[in-house]
């Protein structure tokens, strides 16, 4: 694979993205649904490559001619294809880079109710996903048991966690496994933005909401994605005057530090692993989760060091964000672009079993969960740990913003904090990460059995001791 190759693929990534923007700039259906123009840009590649154009071409006949393979050449889709597994360890290191990290009683007392909500949602998708697995799609279907962590890692973990965990799918055998999961993620954020706004604007109605009394009027400009000139704010901050170093490379090569303590303790923990446990027990789980849980909590150690050492406060949150933002559109469309159809096509129906069950779950957990395990606000909060949980934070933070526009509800801020308690953990953590080894290992029933015990503590805790409050 050459460097010029990689750099072709880039620029028509490149383009593909600007077709994404540019298509819902002029389709107000699009514009409706607040889809990404990554998600928009990866089905026009999709479309345009080997499994729509490419299979429509040679079933018309053309077997043979220059377009039967789609208008991608192989190769590039070869660079699209690892691309995901590489740029979810940029996003994941840089889930708390400049964050100022609080107490962890000043976490529980802001964001305890969104943590406990969040956390009985993330494990009742195992739980319903081991079920259904277990009772219906691998009896009728044949599908590998490992197919019961999917609406977790697709739902929760959202499009990032998805292609990140490919190497580990085939790893285990479970060929497959990430299309099906980037195919529930997409399912996910679709129904997550539709549903959360139908569900919005009946609560309103009904007068379920505290902040808005009537529904939010969205800008046309809005609706595309467009911010107004006037409203218009700086990416980020310069930290280093450019002429020592490049604020934006500074702050590359700080995630770059992150991912790279998250190896080296990956590697240390596989080592400990295959040295000691490993032999006595024949359990290796280490060895296959992927690097970008470690990347995580690199990250967090980084900055751990940087709010002690670092007095000239080099790092800006914003700056990391774009950086985190640009890499989250790059993996989007390149997994989507190079998504497997036929995968898909082959287990159709258990795809849409799964899709239908995670949808279920989701909705009750909002819609009678949330309003008796919130003291307060129970929309506002609930609605970002819905949308969370159907494929993407920002579905989340969308949903808030549309019903507290001005942040007078505690849910934003809780949201953000909830992230430290909830990210390493579940939604694309460590036992996200760990779960498809974990069915691997030890079988559906111990982790489905683990997975209900997490669920009604959590339950229980938002119940019983947050909804007093």
């Amino acid at each position: 694979m050459s460097p010029e190759l990689i750099a072709v693929s880039f620029l028509i990534l490149g383009l593909v993205l600007l077709s994404g923007k540019w298509i819902r700039v002029i389709s107000t259906p699009l514009q409706k649904l607040f889809l990404p123009s990554s998600i928009i840009g990866g089905f026009v590649a999709l479309f345009l490559g080997p499994e729509v154009l490419g299979n429509i071409v040679t079933w018309l006949g053309f077997g043979n001619s220059f377009l039967s393979k789609g208008i991608f050449p192989l190769e590039v889709l070869e660079v699209w294809s690892v691309l995901p597994g590489l740029f979810i360890n940029i996003i994941f290191a840089s889930l708390f880079l400049g964050k100022k990290l609080p107490s962890i009683q000043k976490i529980w007392r802001i964001a305890g109710p969104q943590i406990a909500h969040g956390q009985t949602i993330a494990w009742g998708q195992y739980v319903f996903g081991i079920l259904v697995t277990m009772l219906i799609l691998t009896p009728f279907f044949a599908l590998d048991p490992m197919t019961g962590a999917l609406i977790e890692i697709g739902f929760e973990g959202g499009h990032g966690t998805a292609a990140g965990m490919a190497g580990t799918f085939e790893e285990l055998g479970f060929y497959g496994g990430s299309d099906l999961a980037l195919g529930l993620a997409t399912i996910g954020l679709i129904f997550g933005v539709i549903l959360g706004i139908i569900l919005m604007n009946y609560a309103v109605k009904r007068g379920k909401t505290e902040i808005i009394t009537n529904e939010r009027e969205i800008s046309l400009k809005e609706q595309a994605g467009i911010v107004e000139f006037d409203n218009r704010v700086s990416a980020g901050k310069l930290t280093t005057r450019t002429e020592s170093i490049e604020p934006l490379s500074l702050h590359f090569a700080y995630v770059g530090v992150a991912i790279g303590i998250g190896y080296v303790i990956q590697q240390a923990l596989i080592f400990l692993e295959t040295t000691t446990w490993g032999p006595l027990t024949g359990t290796y789980l280490l060895e296959f989760i992927p690097l970008f849980p470690f990347a995580m909590i690199g990250g967090i150690f980084l900055q751990i060091f940087l709010d002690k050492f670092d007095i000239y406060r080099t790092l800006d949150r914003d700056l990391i964000v774009r950086i985190q933002g640009f890499s989250l559109d790059v993996l989007i469309v390149s997994a989507i672009a190079t998504l497997s159809l036929t995968i898909i096509g082959e287990n159709l129906i258990p795809f849409l079993i799964l899709a239908v069950v995670g949808i279920i779950w989701n909705l009750v957990a909002f819609i009678y969960l949330a309003p008796i395990m919130f003291p307060s606000y129970w929309f506002e909060r609930g609605s970002g740990n819905f949308g969370q949980s159907m494929g993407m934070t920002a579905t989340g933070i969308l949903l808030m913003k549309l019903s507290d526009p001005d942040n007078k509800s505690p849910a934003l801020e809780g949201f953000g904090y909830k992230q430290l308690l909830f990210e390493p953990i579940v939604g694309g953590g460590i036992f996200t990460a760990a779960s498809v080894t974990l069915i691997f290992q030890f079988g559906p029933e111990v982790v489905l059995v683990f997975s209900l015990v997490m669920l009604l503590l959590w339950l229980g805790i938002g119940l019983f001791y947050f909804r007093k409050k």
